[in-house]
């Protein structure tokens, strides 16, 4: 390794991870610096197809204009790749932007992150890197995992010092703090980016990649543990935020209230903003439950019970708001749905993405399914494959057999041909085509008494009613 090597221009890019958080945010990246080669590597071939597909449509991840970037892009400095150890090789920086999900078995089943990937990530890295090479943490992960790989690759670094090709690590955090469905615009205007790190060359070489376009002051560093541990303390913030908005929607359907009156009110605290008050069937996506559970693991492992339960009333909180809009379409269909036809309008976990991890709509409709309802699914932009992966999964759990499966459900991109028998409507994603529906045509189409249950209070109350339809919205006011 040359002397000056550590004082080399980043000019090479490797991300192993194409999903979710590493396709856009790279995509941005070789956006901006047009003068860095950024290579997006995963196992999944089938992913990386997608992403090199000359179909826009057809890429993985759904984030408004990412196909825009991507067709900018793509094939001149940004590619997607299944060879990971020769762009690990190659590169000057490597991010590990890789799934870290909730462990299933053994320790800390349920709360804690298994780390698997990331430790075979890590090992990968040592094995194929070549010189020094800056490693950064993207995915979001628990307090210390910084210390795993740096012992690992510690190792790799120590085994090469008596060959001709040394090698060099430094790691750094840099975690995203991207909201799904308005992912890019995260990325081009964040309102900060983290970077924690002890050297500080690596860091450096790493403001200088962001100062391309994002200002000096929206830059924050820090050492690496406050950067791991400012992620998951971020997403339990917000995940609280909903549960708490959620579990006062409750108060105000038994007191007269109404919630989205009480959510103004409140939010015009300039103390409290009038962000995430708005209440709904629960937070989903990859990191806030998963992340929140992590840090009750965490608080656990150092012994503050106390602070342990204080954050996991959060994802308990949302868990029973799920449980109770279920329980509120039962009881208003007669207490019985056994071969009632629900149209559930929305499975994404929120609007603008295509992303259905922990997706309240699955909660939901798992119960409605093991009390023997037909569902019918509309969604603009989930593909049914993915539907089907899913609710096959929970079929099985609820024990319905075989013969009867794949008559529970069906999914159609046609809002008509999804209502059309139904005894009721579910909105449970807030996609902007359902607050502009035809609602005397979706009536007539409809067996009545029909309902239809607003958890995202985005249709208009009146125009239902008016149409002969019944009506009930989260938060009261009905």
């Amino acid at each position: 390794m040359q002397a000056n090597e550590d004082y080399r221009t980043i000019k090479n890019i490797c991300c192993i991870g194409a999903g979710y958080v590493g396709g856009p945010t790279m995509a941005v990246m070789a956006d901006k610096c047009p003068n860095i080669r950024v290579t997006v590597v995963d196992k999944d071939e089938k992913k990386i197809n997608l992403w090199n597909s000359d179909n826009l449509d057809k890429l993985p991840v759904f984030e408004p204009f990412l196909s825009e970037i991507i067709k900018r892009t793509r094939f001149k400095n940004l590619f997607f790749s299944n060879d990971i150890n020769n762009a690990i090789k190659n590169a000057d920086m490597v991010f590990i932007s890789v799934n870290t999900p909730i462990k299933t078995s053994g320790i800390g089943a349920g709360q804690a992150s298994n780390l698997k990937w990331v430790e075979s990530c890590a090992r990968q890295i040592g094995e194929a890197a070549e010189g020094y090479t800056i490693v950064v943490e993207k995915s979001t992960l628990p307090v210390k995992t910084a210390q795993t790989i740096k012992d690992i690759l510690s190792f790799y670094s120590l085994s090469s010092q008596g060959s001709q090709d040394k090698i060099k690590f430094s790691i750094l955090s840099n975690p995203e703090f991207l909201s799904e469905g308005s992912a890019i615009n995260d990325l081009e205007n964040p309102d900060r980016v983290l970077i924690g790190g002890e050297d500080q060359i690596a860091v450096n070489k790493l403001k200088d990649i962001y100062f391309n376009w994002i200002p000096s002051e929206k830059i924050i560093c820090t050492n690496l543990w406050s950067s791991e541990l400012s992620k998951l303390i971020s997403n339990a913030f917000l995940a609280q935020r909903i549960s708490s908005i959620n579990s006062v929607a409750a108060i105000c359907e038994e007191s007269g209230a109404d919630v989205r009156e009480v959510s103004k009110a409140i939010g015009s605290d300039r103390r409290i903003g009038k962000e995430f008050l708005n209440a709904g069937p629960g937070f989903g996506g990859s990191c806030f439950k998963k992340d929140v559970l992590n840090l009750v693991y965490l608080c656990r492992h150092f012994g503050l019970e106390e602070v342990a339960n204080y954050w996991e009333q959060v994802v308990l909180i949302n868990s029973w708001n799920q449980r109770r809009i279920y329980k509120i379409i039962v009881q208003k269909l007669f207490g019985n749905i056994a071969g009632k036809k629900l149209a559930v309008f929305g499975y994404a976990f929120k609007a603008n993405t295509n992303d259905t991890r922990e997706s309240p709509s699955r909660a939901i409709i798992k119960s409605l399914l093991s009390e023997e309802a037909i569902i019918a699914i509309h969604d603009p932009k989930v593909f049914e494959s993915q539907i089907s992966n899913e609710l096959e999964e929970d079929l099985t759990k609820i024990k319905i057999n075989n013969a009867s499966k794949n008559k529970m459900w069906t999914f159609s991109r046609d809002i008509y041909e999804t209502v059309k028998g139904a005894d009721a409507i579910i909105i449970l994603t807030e996609w902007d085509m359902y607050s502009n529906l035809n609602w005397e045509k979706i009536s007539s189409l409809m067996r009545h008494p029909a309902w239809v249950f607003d958890t995202r209070s985005i249709v208009n109350k009146v125009e239902v009613r008016t149409s002969g339809i019944n009506f009930w919205r989260i938060g009261g006011s009905n």
